[in-house]
């Protein structure tokens, strides 16, 4: 807790009083564009990986990035009272689901229940993904471990945006477009952010215009 307060101190001695007005400004409405979904494992830090400032993103965090498909808690969904409020009161543009690489959830998801068995809350909320368990368990008959571990990142991913076009108010916006989805993979250990790819049916890596251009350069060069 010491090293918490003193990051308080430092925060309010410098950055706030830089930024004051920014802040005074802040204080009296949140306009953020994009609803990001992520997981609650602390290694993941949306605002530190997109350089965001505060107020751009409007952020929900869940053990594993897991919506609900709509209907199935019916009783104090948090979740859904998050997207409700993202998508009709503060008319954000963009959803991203951002699951990350090394994810407890799914190893828990995939693991023996009965470890879970004095977490019956983690329990329950993990039976929302067992569609996930499902799928994966088929692809992966024989695979390593690791790979079937990323497979399994990657389609909890998909699996979440299906459900949130479960949603009567997502679907019409994105009918409408009003509203786009995007599902993000981030890989802790390399830094990179792969955005999912409904044309390829692949999670691709994320880049700046000015370094996709670098890269397309490098590939070039390469060839001749």
């Amino acid at each position: 807790m010491k090293r918490l307060h003193k990051g308080i101190h430092k925060f309010q001695e410098s950055y706030f009083k830089k930024e004051e007005e920014f802040f005074r400004r802040l204080s009296a409405k949140q306009e953020p564009d994009v609803l990001f979904i992520t997981c609650a494992d602390a290694r993941v830090d949306p605002t530190l990986v997109t350089q965001s400032r505060p107020g751009e993103l409007f952020i929900v965090r869940n053990v594993g990035n897991i919506i609900p498909p709509y209907d199935a808690i019916r009783d104090k969904n948090s979740v859904a009272a998050a997207i409700e409020f993202a998508v009709l009161k503060l008319r954000v543009s963009d959803i991203i689901i951002c699951g990350h690489s090394n994810c407890g959830a799914i190893q828990a998801l995939f693991g023996d229940e009965h470890d879970l068995a004095d977490m019956p809350h983690l329990r329950d909320w993990l039976k929302v993904a067992q569609p996930v368990k499902e799928t994966v368990a088929d692809a992966c008959s024989g695979l390593g471990t690791e790979y079937c571990r990323r497979i399994a990142e990657e389609e909890n991913i998909l699996a979440q945006l299906r459900n949130i076009q479960t949603y009567p108010f997502v679907a019409q916006a994105l009918n409408e477009g009003r509203i786009f989805l995007h599902g993000w993979y981030y890989k802790i250990e390399s830094g990179n952010i792969y955005a999912y790819n409904p044309n390829t049916e692949n999670f691709e890596v994320i880049l700046y215009a000015g370094e996709a251009a670098k890269h397309h350069l490098q590939g070039k060069g390469q060839e001749e």
